[in-house]
């Protein structure tokens, strides 16, 4: 692992490789403000390296590309997203920026109680560029991996994220998770970060976006209404929350309709769905299996209290995805259910 700037040296092609900036997480021991928690336990956050984590200990072969600060932090991420089988050789280290991190409380995020802080700016993460990051080891993967939150860190990360999104011969499959976060293009000072996430968006080839997101940053309400602003990508893949997704493939439009989850914490389901999807892609399944297969490793991140899940097993999810629709809708997914034994789908289904 080099301290700077690109390896000329060939990676080795994989699975997927995701590109953007990680942080170390801080989370609450107790709930309530942050101003009134006593002691916070470490953990590791960042959309892209969650979704390599999930893809990996699902058994596929995956690299995290970033940055991150030659400090314990920087060697904390490392170290964390290897241990779940991730290759992290084309992670830069950087002696002069450190690590993000950030503390967040313990209530859903979609509640006004919900506090976080972000100590980001600045970060080694901020200083991704074309110059600074290894090209043919981002661009070694069957898909390459990004989200809009890159493009929000600098004008350098805005830079890398549309040389990796302009269309061109002989790129990877492009996957982009829109993630819109208002505050972040507010803090760079750039009011157009709408628009520019349009734009990053067109150029990918899978897109993923959330209803509510693409309402609030472009106007646009419903599936058709997100297909009609975004006819570019070959997938596109609009999540309507606790209604569920819809697909638009070539001419075909797929919807499949989320599951009955007793959620633990609502946390890190986005990410969740995007990997899922993604491994069912891989595998070359119907685009119908790959939705239920975002839905499935969604509900695993949701019954469980962090960000982080471990994904259902293969055979057990295939399984629940191969279910008909009668079936579909009366699963209802609990903690521990990704441990069901074969055999033993009737028990999270509900009349």
């Amino acid at each position: 692992m080099t301290v700077d700037g690109p390896r000329s040296t060939a990676p080795d092609v994989v699975d997927v490789v995701a590109l953007g900036e990680s942080m170390v997480t801080f989370l609450p021991s107790v709930p309530g403000r942050l101003a009134d928690v006593p002691s916070f336990d470490r953990a590791i956050g960042g959309a892209e390296s969650n979704v390599a984590c999930a893809l990996a200990a699902a058994g596929h072969s995956v690299r995290w590309a970033g940055r991150v600060g030659a400090d314990g932090f920087g060697d904390h991420l490392v170290e964390a997203i290897g241990a779940y089988g991730v290759d992290v050789s084309a992670v830069r280290r950087d002696p002069a920026r450190p690590t993000g991190v950030y503390f967040r409380t313990a209530g859903d995020r979609a509640t006004d109680a919900h506090e976080v802080a972000y100590y980001r700016a600045g970060s080694a993460a901020s200083a991704m560029s074309v110059d600074t990051m290894d090209l043919d080891a981002v661009r070694s993967g069957r898909v390459l991996h990004l989200s809009g939150i890159t493009p929000a860190l600098s004008a350098g990360c805005l830079g890398l994220t549309r040389e990796l999104t302009a269309r061109r011969p002989g790129r990877p499959l492009v996957s982009f998770d829109v993630n819109h976060r208002p505050g972040l293009w507010r803090d760079t000072g750039d009011g157009h970060g709408p628009e520019v996430l349009l734009e990053l968006a067109r150029g990918a080839d899978l897109v993923f976006v959330g209803d509510d997101e693409a309402r609030d940053a472009w106007g646009v309400d419903g599936p058709e209404a997100v297909r009609a602003a975004l006819p570019e990508p070959a997938v596109l893949v609009v999540k309507q929350g606790a209604t569920g997704a819809t697909a638009f493939h070539g001419d075909q439009v797929t919807s499949v309709p989320a599951l009955h989850v007793d959620v633990v914490a609502a946390v890190g389901a986005g990410d969740a769905f995007a990997a899922g999807f993604l491994s069912a892609t891989l595998r070359e399944r119907p685009v119908r299996e790959r939705l239920r297969h975002g839905h499935l490793w969604a509900a695993a991140a949701l019954t469980v209290p962090g960000d982080l899940a471990a994904p259902p097993a293969r055979d057990h999810a295939d399984r629940l995805a191969a279910l008909d629709d009668t079936a579909w809708g009366r699963l209802r997914l609990g903690p521990g259910w990704t441990q069901a034994e074969e055999g033993a789908d009737e028990e999270v289904r509900t009349p």
